[in-house]
């Protein structure tokens, strides 16, 4: 009978025709619970997995919660965009509530190794971070968080007494409260009476762009590192106050699969992380096995995902001396679905991740001592590993404060120790100014962290990513930056880091102001200046100022006399550029010059007001249309219509004069729509594509973007004979996961106005490759014979990449196709390259027909 029970349970999970079950049905066998303390059913009004939990009836509860047991107290640590409560509960027995920060300041010492030494683990609580669904529509984890959070507040007796007086337990209940809430909104408006696992069903078939993501599209768990959402920024500084010893994070797979927890593929673990770390993991994972077993759920691990980037919530945790777990259950995607081992019920889905959520919490009690003595031997190793370390510090700036300051935001975001430089120097021929650098010594405790965010690396003991390549911040920025083999001279450490501000060069002018176009905010400044009726004329020749100053192309003259606008009304806007965007405007009090054109001069040309539309919907690739909506949105506060497809099918166009195509297929527009799109091209209108819209854009006949072949079957050389199970991993291996390029640039080309240097690093994460234009002109950002910078690509990849073209232009009448294969602004934080696409929007309209392909 016993060897039929796993078998029995697992068919009755999966087979629970239309009965709901009852909250026993996930709780642990044995267990008393506190009638004081409420079920989830008496707040939220239904059964757990009877509906999908829409956020605000999860806040509801978990504040229910808090005012009922003395294990918990609950803080908001923060707002998503669309407004939403960023909840944490700090869950622990009573008598570590009256002497939590004790006990905090206590577990922090472990980091600091001038301090660890001494502290006596043996009686040290672990600090436990348990987070659900950081994609929303993966939602049976917040959907459990509701039972772990009952059962960590209601069970009786000495396991979880034990538990909670030996672990301190932050909990997330919901990572990512927009997506979750747009998907459960979804999900539960189209759920049957009769629910339907059909696959084709309304109810597992979302709309774009679907609910894994958070407001603008991002997928939040690929931003735990760079933390440029609101939710991630939050979760960060918890983490950070608390340096919890292990992380757990739960998602969803597809359908046919069965349950994963980590260690991932022994292969892909990033070289930075320790292999106690791994060893750790292992241990956990014999916990996760026995509850699995115990309640008949099948599960593998070791295959598929990996601990590789240190972006993801199971891999973030790693490089600072914690355990990051991934948990993958396999998704109903709705309330039932049918799958290849039988119908797969929601409440089953959320039965595993609440069983290992405990099966966790289990391993974090057992193992607490190792946990703890791993976290203090990590940090200590880290500084002797500095020590050794023939790099001493790393230093970064740019004339460009504004990215600098962002970079050195996220360090500090991180807890890394960052230090101004103390006065301007040149170092191997690279000029790092006092104002806007900044030294960031390798002797520190994060000394790992800095290393993940700042090497290069070509050389990878697998060619397989389950996410990206590489990383390196300072080129993601396109800042300068220097490894320093002596330790250097720091000015004083930076504590409260503010955003740089520009200044009024010269006296208040009645004549005219000028402002240089390689500040990070530029785009913000013309904008503004354009949306509020001011005359923007770019620069498309050098001048100089009377002091003798020079400006090279691309900056921006603002006349006073003939604007139509009182002179103090300007007075405020050029204020505004200084103070807001942290951007130096000079005054001109003359137009002559004769060493370059005077101010006068047809080569400065009138700037005409963007008028955008993003195209998205189906088809669109979700994460790269919100990449771009939220630079224009939230940086550079330009306004943006967001258009689907089939609206456009019947949308008059001749109000914008930029139309953006994200990386996606367009097949949804109709013959009429692109014959309608050539006619507003040929009449001025400007189009900017991306990635794969290239293709698109080239059948239908809107632009030139000609890829590079295959070589042909023929002539291709006999290839050695390959093993039927190697299948897959080669495949995989000709992917490119995202690697850092050197491009070289035109900058007289006003795609690259802004651009100091023709060297500019690019990211790119996919396999097109653009040939090169044969006009001369007409290949404004090119890859070189040896490109690679940092990260993987294959080596039939590398060489169709070698000397292709990043960028192109075609003209159409009066108007512009601009194309680029990759993503400019990838995840928000590849700050180096946004320029370009907003050079594409102030100043495509002005590309000479003679740049086209």
């Amino acid at each position: 009978m016993k060897l039929l029970r796993p078998f029995l349970l697992l068919c009755l999970s999966i087979n629970f025709a239309q009965a709901q079950p009852a909250l026993s049905y996930y709780l642990p066998e044995g267990v008393t619970y506190n009638p004081a303390i409420p079920t989830p059913q008496s707040v939220i009004g239904h059964e757990v997995g009877e509906w999908h939990i829409s956020h605000d009836r999860l806040v509801n509860y978990m504040y229910a919660l808090d005012n009922a047991s003395d294990r918990f107290t609950l803080e908001i640590t923060g707002h998503t965009h669309e407004g939403r409560p960023l909840l944490l509960l700090t869950i622990t027995s009573p008598k570590n509530h009256q002497n939590i920060e004790t006990l905090r300041s206590q577990h922090l010492q472990l980091t600091d190794p001038a301090r660890s030494a001494s502290l006596d683990v043996k009686s040290m609580p672990a600090v436990f971070y348990m987070g659900f669904s950081i994609h929303g529509n993966e939602a049976s984890g917040s959907n459990a968080a509701l039972l772990v959070a009952y059962h960590l507040a209601a069970a009786e007796g000495k396991e979880i007494e034990d538990y909670l007086a030996n672990t301190i337990i932050l909990f997330d209940p919901s990572f990512n409260p927009d997506g979750l809430h747009r998907f459960s909104s979804w999900v539960n408006s189209r759920k049957s009476k009769s629910v339907s696992p059909d696959p084709a069903d309304m109810e597992h078939n979302e709309p774009w762009p679907g609910g894994r993501t958070n407001h603008y599209w991002f997928d939040l768990n690929r931003d735990w590192l760079v933390a440029q959402q609101p939710e991630s920024q939050a979760r960060i500084k918890k983490f950070h106050q608390w340096k919890p010893n292990v992380l757990t994070d739960h998602h969803e797979m597809g359908t046919n699969a069965t349950f994963f927890f980590q260690p991932g593929v022994p292969s892909r673990v990033h070289p930075l992380t320790p292999e106690k770390n791994q060893e750790l993991t292992r241990k956990i994972g014999e916990f996760h096995a026995k509850a699995l077993d115990n309640i008949g759920s099948f599960y593998y691990t070791q295959e598929g995902y990996d601990d590789f980037y240190y972006g993801k919530g199971s891999t973030f945790p790693d490089v600072q001396g914690a355990i990051g777990i991934l948990f993958e259950q396999a998704s109903s995607r709705g309330h039932a679905q049918e799958s290849v081992n039988g119908v797969l019920h929601f409440p089953f889905t959320v039965r595993n991740q609440f069983t290992t959520a405990l099966s966790t919490l289990k391993a974090v009690n057992a193992l607490r001592e190792d946990l703890l003595n791993h976290q203090r031997e990590f940090f200590k190793n880290a500084v002797a590993d500095a020590a050794k370390d023939p790099v001493k510090a790393i230093v970064f700036g740019s004339k460009d404060k504004a990215r600098a300051y962002h970079l050195a935001e996220i360090m500090l975001r991180q807890q890394i120790e960052v230090f101004a430089l103390p006065s301007t120097q040149t170092i191997n021929g690279k000029n790092f100014d006092a104002e806007s650098s900044f030294v960031v010594p390798l002797n520190q405790p994060q000394y790992k962290l800095i290393k993940g965010m700042t090497e290069k690396r070509t050389q990878f003991k697998d060619s397989i990513f389950y996410d990206i390549s590489t990383w390196t911040l300072p080129l993601a920025f396109g800042l300068d930056y220097e490894e320093l083999k002596v330790a250097p001279a720091t000015g004083q450490k930076i504590t409260e880091l503010k955003m740089p501000v520009g200044k009024l060069v010269g006296e208040v002018s009645q004549y005219a102001y000028v402002f240089e176009s390689y500040g990070y905010y530029t785009p913000r400044a013309v904008n503004r200046l354009l949306q509020n009726g001011i005359r923007v004329k770019v620069a498309t020749d050098p001048f100089y100022h009377p002091s003798g100053k020079k400006f090279e192309r691309g900056s921006l003259l603002v006349t006073v006399a003939d604007q139509g606008k009182v002179a103090d009304q300007l007075q405020y806007y050029i204020r505004e550029i200084i103070e807001k965007d942290g951007i130096d405007v000079y005054s001109f009090n003359t137009g002559l010059n004769y060493k370059g054109v005077s101010l006068g001069s047809g080569t400065f040309q009138v700037l005409r007001k963007p008028e955008i539309a993003l195209l998205l919907g189906e088809g669109v690739n979700p994460n790269d249309a919100g990449e771009l909506w939220h630079l224009m949105d939230t940086r550079m506060h330009m306004p943006v219509s967001a258009i689907p497809i089939d609206v456009l099918n019947r949308t008059n166009i001749s109000r914008y004069n930029t139309i953006i195509f994200p990386s996606g297929n367009y097949s949804g527009i109709t013959d009429a729509t692109k014959e309608r799109l050539k006619t507003w091209v040929q009449n001025g209108g400007v189009v900017i594509g991306f990635d794969a819209a290239l293709n698109w854009l080239t059948t239908a006949g809107l632009g030139k973007f000609e890829m590079k072949k295959d070589e042909p079957a023929a002539d291709k050389k006999a290839e050695q004979p390959r093993a039927y199970a190697d299948i897959e991993e080669y495949r995989g291996a000709q992917q490119s996961p995202g690697a850092i390029f050197e491009t070289t640039a035109d900058l007289t080309n006003p795609l690259l106005y802004g651009y100091t240097s023709s060297k500019i690093p690019v990211f790119k994460d996919n396999n097109l490759f653009m040939e090169k234009s044969k006009n001369p002109y007409g290949n404004p950002i090119v890859y070189g014979s040896s490109p690679l910078l940092s990260g993987y690509i294959s080596n039939p990849n590398y060489a169709k990449l070698k000397n292709s073209s990043m960028a192109g232009i075609s003209a159409m009448g009066r108007g512009r196709v601009i194309g680029f294969t990759d993503n400019l602004a990838f995840r928000a934080f590849w700050f180096g390259t946004t320029k370009i696409f907003t050079n594409a929007v102030f100043y495509g309209n002005l590309l000479s027909e003679a740049a086209a392909r």
